[in-house]
Order: C-alpha cells, then sequence, then structure tokens
C-alpha cells in the first residue's frame, strides 16, 4: 500500500492530477445541491479545493498557477466565442439602455468597494476578492490575481496576496448570489409589483425584435412600383417572403412590382413595423393554414449552414432568389433572429428560414450544407490561433492617464476580446470560428472547473486563519457591495427608464454575470423571455468590463 500512499502525499505530477480530478468530481457532486431554487454550481469546486488544501492535500505551487491561468483562458476564450456575433448589436438601439444601466451598477460595485475600504481601512488587493466574490465574477478574480503577480517582484509576496484575495472570495460569493435574488425581491416590493401587469408591459414593450406581418396593398401611391423601392423610400430592412396574387401564392423579389389587393407577408423588425404599414397599406389576418393551402405548392424549411465555403459570403453573393426562385426570409444565428438583407453574411451554424417549392429548397439545402453531422467536426485550428493572438494581446502594456503603472489586458482580457473579435469578424476573412454549443460548453466547463480548482487548492492553507482573524467581515463587506448598487439601479430603471420588472431581473443576472439568479429570474417570467433577453444584451460588455476593473483596482492598490 506504500504506492497509494505515495501517490497522496508525493509532489509528482500524478498526485497534482489525482487531486484535481478529486477536487473537480466531488464540488461537481455538490454541485446538484440546491437550496430552493438557488445553487451554488461549479462554485463547489473552490470550496471542496480550500478543504483538501487546508487538510494537506495541495500540489505544487508552478502546476496550480499554470492550471488556474490556463483554465482561465479556456473559459473566457469560450464565453468570448459565444457572444462574439451578437457582441456589438447588444450596443445598438434597445441595447443601449440596458448596457448603460449595467455599466452603471458596475461603477457603483467599484465605487462602494472602494469606499469601504477607506472608511474600514482594509486591503484594497483583499476588497479586490470581495467585490469578484459579492459579484460571482471569477474572470475578474483571476484577472485581478494575474496582475498581483506580474506586478509584484517577490513571488512569495504574490502568493500570499493572491491568495487572501481567493479567501475573500470564497467567503463573499455565497452571499453574493442570495443577495442578487434578494435584490430582486426588494425591487418587486418597492414597486408592487404585479406580475400579470408586468407581462402586459413587457409585451407592448419596443425592444427590436423580428417578427412576421401580413399586409395588403391599398395605398394608390405604390401601385406600379417595386418592392425594392419601397424598401429604399422607408430605409428599412425587411423581406417579403411570399405574396398572394390572383388567389395564388408566389415569391417576391426586389423587382416585382405590386398591384392594388397584392397581400405580402413581410419579415421586419417590430421598430419599422408602422412605418412600412402605413406605405404598403392595411394589416390583415392570414393564418398559416392558408398559406399551406394556397395552390402554389409553396413551402417554409429550416437549413443549416454547414458548408464553409458559404462562411463570410453575403446573401446577395449567392442568388439564391434569381436561381432558385427561393426566398430567405430569416436568419437565425446563437438565438437570435435577423432579417435576411442582402448585405448579411452568413456563418456556419447559421439557421436560414427559406421560402419556395420543395425541389427549389432540396437544391439550396445542398447549396447550404444542411449537414448536422459536418458541424460536429471540431474547428480546433481557429481557438488556437485565437488563444495565441490572446495571450499576444493580453501581454501588451497599455499606460491609462492617472494610472501610475502600465495596464495589461492580461490573460483573461487578452482572450476574451480576440475570441469577440474571432466570432464576430472572422468568417469575413473565411475563418471558421463555429462550435456546437454541446462543445463550447463543454471548453468553458473544463476550463472554470480546472480554474476555480487551482484557486481553491491554493488559497487552502491559509484560509482558516483568514476567516478567524477578521474574515467575517467580508461576508458584510460583500453583501453590501452586492445589493447597494443594483438597488440603486434597480430604482433608475424603473422610476426613470420604466423597464418592466421581467427585463429589470434579466439586468441584475447579467450585470453580476450569474448563472443561478437568471435561472430564478427564468421560474418567475417562465411566459415570456424577457429576462433572458435582457442577461444576453448586458453580459458580453458587463464581462469585459468586470475584468478590467478588477485589473485597474489592483494596480491602484499596488502603486
Amino acid at each position: 500500500m506504500d504506492w497509494l500512499v505515495n501517490l497522496f502525499t508525493s509532489n509528482s505530477i500524478a498526485h497534482s492530477v489525482l487531486i484535481l480530478g478529486l477536487t473537480i468530481a466531488i464540488g461537481l457532486l455538490l454541485g446538484r445541491i440546491k437550496f430552493g431554487s438557488v445553487s451554488l454550481g461549479i462554485t463547489w469546486v473552490l470550496f471542496v479545493g480550500i478543504v483538501l488544501s487546508h487538510f494537506g492535500l495541495g500540489i505544487d505551487p508552478q502546476i496550480c498557477h499554470f492550471v488556474k491561468e490556463f483554465g482561465l483562458i479556456l473559459f473566457v476564450y469560450s464565453i468570448g466565442l459565444q457572444v462574439g456575433p451578437g457582441f456589438f448589436s447588444s450596443l445598438k438601439e434597445g441595447g443601449v439602455t440596458l448596457n448603460m444601466l449595467a455599466v452603471l451598477i458596475i461603477l457603483l460595485g467599484c465605487a462602494t468597494c472602494y469606499t469601504i475600504h477607506l472608511i474600514t481601512g482594509e486591503e484594497l488587493t483583499t476588497m479586490i476578492g470581495v467585490l469578484s466574490g459579492a459579484v460571482t465574477n471569477t474572470p475578474g478574480l483571476g484577472a485581478a490575481q494575474q496582475t498581483i503577480t506580474d506586478t509584484l517582484s517577490n513571488p512569495e509576496v504574490a502568493s500570499q496576496v493572491s491568495n487572501r484575495l481567493a479567501s475573500a472570495y470564497a467567503l463573499a460569493y455565497p452571499l453574493g448570489v442570495i443577495g442578487i435574488i434578494v435584490s430582486m425581491l426588494l425591487v418587486r416590493y418597492l414597486f408592487r409589483v404585479k406580475l400579470d401587469r408586468e407581462k402586459q408591459l413587457a409585451e407592448r414593450s419596443n425592444a427590436p425584435k423580428t417578427v412576421r406581418i401580413d399586409l395588403k396593398v391599398s395605398n394608390k401611391g405604390i401601385i406600379g412600383k417595386k418592392i425594392e423601392d419601397i424598401a429604399h423610400i422607408t430605409r428599412s430592412k425587411f423581406v417579403v417572403a411570399r405574396m398572394i396574387r390572383d388567389n395564388k401564392q408566389q415569391i417576391a423579389s426586389g423587382d416585382t412590382e405590386l398591384r392594388e389587393g397584392d397581400i405580402l407577408r413581410v419579415v421586419i423588425s417590430n421598430r419599422d413595423v408602422e412605418l412600412v404599414q402605413s406605405l404598403i397599406g392595411e394589416s390583415v389576418q392570414i393564418d398559416d393554414k392558408e398559406w399551406q393551402t394556397s395552390a402554389s405548392h409553396l413551402e417554409k424549411r429550416r437549413i443549416l449552414v454547414t458548408k464553409s465555403g458559404i462562411n463570410g459570403k453575403h446573401i446577395a453573393d449567392l442568388h439564391i432568389r434569381e436561381n432558385y426562385n427561393v426566398t430567405i426570409t430569416r436568419v437565425v444565428r446563437a438565438g437570435i433572429e435577423l432579417v435576411a438583407t442582402y448585405e448579411l453574411r452568413l456563418q456556419m451554424g447559421d439557421v436560414v428560414v427559406v421560402v419556395g417549392r420543395k425541389n427549389d429548397l432540396d437544391q439550396v439545402a445542398a447549396i447550404l450544407g444542411n449537414s448536422v453531422r459536418r458541424l460536429d467536426h471540431p474547428n480546433l485550428l481557429p481557438i488556437f490561433i485565437g488563444i495565441f493572438l490572446g495571450v499576444l494581446l493580453g501581454s501588451i502594456p497599455i499606460m491609462l492617464p492617472g494610472v501610475p503603472l502600465p495596464v495589461k489586458l492580461g490573460l483573461a482580457g487578452g482572450p476574451l476580446i480576440v475570441a469577440i473579435l474571432m466570432a464576430r469578424y472572422g468568417p469575413n476573412y473565411k475563418l471558421v470560428t463555429f462550435t456546437t454549443n454541446s462543445a463550447n460548453m463543454m471548453i468553458r466547463e473544463i476550463g472554470i472547473s480546472l480554474f476555480l480548482a487551482a484557486v481553491g487548492l491554493g488559497a487552502g492553507e491559509g484560509f482558516v486563519s483568514a476567516l478567524t482573524s477578521g474574515g467575517y467581515w467580508w461576508i458584510l463587506y460583500g453583501a453590501i457591495i452586492t445589493m447597494l448598487p443594483l438597488l440603486i439601479t434597480g430604482i433608475i430603471a424603473r422610476k426613470i427608464f420604466k423597464l418592466d420588472y421581467f427585463s429589470i431581473m434579466g439586468l441584475m443576472s447579467g450585470a453580476m454575470t450569474d448563472p443561478p439568479a437568471l435561472a430564478y429570474a427564468n421560474s418567475i417570467s417562465s411566459s415570456n423571455d424577457r429576462s433572458a433577453v435582457a442577461y444576453a444584451t448586458v453580459y458580453p460588455l458587463t464581462m469585459f468590463l468586470r475584468i478590467f476593473t478588477a485589473q485597474i483596482l489592483a494596480l491602484i492598490a499596488l502603486s
């Protein structure tokens, strides 16, 4: 049995892998435990690492450091790939207000953190750990730790400061999750929110989304004009999926001249509905059965883009309508519906909604690929190119006014930015960046598991002493940092911007990058997706700013 004792007590590679595997496995099992509808999920890995390390089951510090940083890179890079396609569009239109409010939450959190540091005299580096735990943002913790490691010349001091920061994070995190939900409940109580009334408010909201309407041509001024002329006059982006003329269905193109009585099925942003309707004519109710039973045998189909040669091409470049008499009406990308205008670029993994005759649709499906099996093949080259470029970008020192030391995006910020840019613009340069949701989730979960295990195993030795020597105050500080910014911003969002309660819950969850809080919000707003949309809208910018502000605070603390 000496080999078994050796395996658990030596400083070998096998020992490190064994302890990491044990830490993650136990943490994931405990993550299934729920307290009501709330669970700490994968964060249990951190606490298991702390416990094992406290009882002497640690791993080699250098291996621990590598695992932590590499896990963080995998985690943030996979996030960047997922949010990249919708990142810049989330900053436009209806997303502006939500993102402004999310930025306010972040700035108020940082200001609260710094104020507590000034009032109590608690070290700012420790308060950064409390802040990261209070806002449940693990990449911010990693970014701050890396900044500390890069800035301090003494590795032993850097390790002590970094471990104390991790202990503060671990103590503040649980109440951070609970505090977000409590803040939601307090906003609901303060404004006496009635969920039925909120559902009606949400339905009336003018948030941008793609809708389908049927319009009857009745405006004498447009009779004889082409559909493309209407688009030019209104400057609106819409697609005429199909039309009924003389009781027969047909595909419409930009050159189609309109006649009185034509019925157009239009796919359009809900913000442009009024304008286009006022120009074309009255809205009519044509149910789907009538479209399906019309005499022209047109079908609607969803086709998956799986051919790499299509990646990055404009819809206009494919000449689908001209060559095959098929109309692409919508493109579904990362769960978001886009109007299929000619200038829209297609990406691997897009789902296009098309209308046409069966034989024509079969030909278009062959052109686009429509093979799920092709998407199962992983595209590893862009991932490792992106990681290489991300580490390179993260290592560039940047001088900012008023900051005494150069700022680096680091191993969290660099890969995140590169992943967002590659996911958004890679297809323009024929670079296939698509990964399936399951593959992306696998990379992300492996990365965060390795990171949290390494953080816990590195911080465990000093955790109890930190708690008994005043660390219990960190829990209180964390609760203040969690709830004060959320309550202030929630009141502003409701009173000034008149946001519905479901969007406010999504805003709070997204600004804290907290999936358990989103799960709670979704359970409340089960009949609509307002919380999920708000969460997705603010998440990308929030993740970037959480990482960046953690680094800035770390540099201020060390200056």
